[in-house]
C-alpha cells in the first residue's frame, strides 16, 4: 500500500500533537511504531496517532485493522488497546515475545535428548526453538512426534530425524493440528519425553491453554510419555487460563528462564517438579 503526499499534507500543523512528530514513515515502519507506543502506554487513539504520524485517520484505522488481524492489538471505539498477555495470540505475535529467553530454554531442553529416543514436540514458539536446536544435535537417529506444521518444516530435511505427524484439524493461529483424528493417531504410540509448551503455568493448578482441543490432545501426549518436560519462559508463570492441560503433579520437569519468581520455583519444587533455569 502506497500513500500519496497529498494525504500527509492534509493534516495542518496545529493538529500534530501527542508526542514527537514522525512524518513520512513507510507503512511497516509506522505500524512498528504504533506497537511500540502501545507497549509503552497500553492504549492509543486514532486522533493522536494521525497527528503523530502526519497522516489521515482513515490510514490509521487501516493500520489498526491490519494489526488487529495479526493479533497484535484489540481495537476500541476511537483507538486500540494492547492485547492482554493471556489472550490467545497468533504464533506470528508470540514468537517475537521473550525470544532470547526461549532460545536459552530450548538449548537446555535439547541437551536432554539422547540418541535413539522418541520425543514429542507440542506446538508453540518455545518448542519451535527446540526444533531449531535439534538441527544441531549430533545424534544418529531420533523419532520426533509433533502436531505443529512449523516444527515439522524445521525438521523435514534433518537426516537423523524420523518425523511423525498425527492428522487433525488445522488451527492457523498456532500452526497446529488437533481434534479427534489427532488424538486417535497418538493412541498406539509411545514416547520417551514430551516437551510441553505452556501458555500459563500456575503452581497450584498446573499447565493451561486458552484452546480446549489442544488441551485434550496435550493430555493424550502426556499419557503416552515417560517424562513430561514443560518449557515456558518466566512470563507464563503464575498465570491462569481457561483449559487445564496437566496438573503440576503430572510434570517431571520445568525449564524456564532465570527471571522466574523464586517463590514460584520453590513451590513447584515442593510439589515434586525439577526446575531448571536457563
Amino acid at each position: 500500500m502506497h500513500e500519496s503526499n497529498s494525504e500527509n499534507a492534509a493534516q495542518p500543523a496545529q493538529t500534530l500533537t501527542h508526542g514527537a512528530i514522525e512524518p513520512g514513515l513507510l507503512v511497516g515502519e509506522r505500524r512498528h511504531r504504533i506497537m511500540d507506543l502501545l507497549r509503552e502506554q497500553g492504549r492509543v487513539t486514532v486522533e493522536a496517532l494521525a497527528g503523530r504520524f502526519a497522516t489521515s485517520p482513515v490510514t490509521i484505522r487501516t493500520d489498526l485493522a491490519a494489526l488487529e488481524a495479526a493479533g497484535a492489538l484489540e481495537r476500541t471505539h476511537g483507538g486500540a488497546l494492547l492485547r492482554r498477555d493471556d489472550d490467545d495470540q497468533p504464533i506470528t505475535v508470540k514468537r517475537t515475545l521473550h525470544h532470547a529467553e526461549k532460545v536459552r530454554i530450548a538449548k537446555l531442553a535439547a541437551a536432554l535428548i539422547q540418541d535413539g529416543e522418541t520425543i514429542i514436540l507440542d506446538s508453540g514458539t518455545t518448542t519451535a526453538e527446540i526444533a531449531k536446536q535439534i538441527r544441531k544435535l549430533e545424534v544418529r537417529s531420533i523419532n520426533v512426534i509433533t502436531n505443529a506444521l512449523n516444527i515439522a518444516a524445521f525438521l523435514t530435511d534433518v537426516p537423523a530425524v524420523r518425523l511423525i505427524m498425527p492428522g487433525g484439524i488445522l488451527r492457523p493461529e498456532s500452526n497446529s493440528l488437533s481434534g479427534h483424528m489427532a488424538e486417535a493417531a497418538l493412541a498406539n504410540l509411545q514416547a520417551d519425553r514430551l516437551f510441553l509448551g505452556a501458555d500459563s503455568l500456575d503452581p497450584e493448578r498446573g499447565v493451561m491453554t486458552p484452546h480446549l482441543p489442544e488441551a485434550q490432545l496435550n493430555a493424550k501426549m502426556i499419557a503416552i510419555s515417560r517424562q513430561v518436560v514443560a518449557v515456558a519462559d518466566s512470563s507464563k508463570l503464575m498465570r491462569r487460563n481457561i483449559s487445564l492441560i496437566a496438573r503440576v503433579e503430572q510434570l517431571h520437569m520445568l525449564i524456564t528462564d532465570s527471571g522466574a519468581n523464586p517463590d514460584v520455583v520453590a513451590e513447584l519444587q515442593r510439589r515434586g517438579v525439577e526446575v531448571r533455569l536457563a
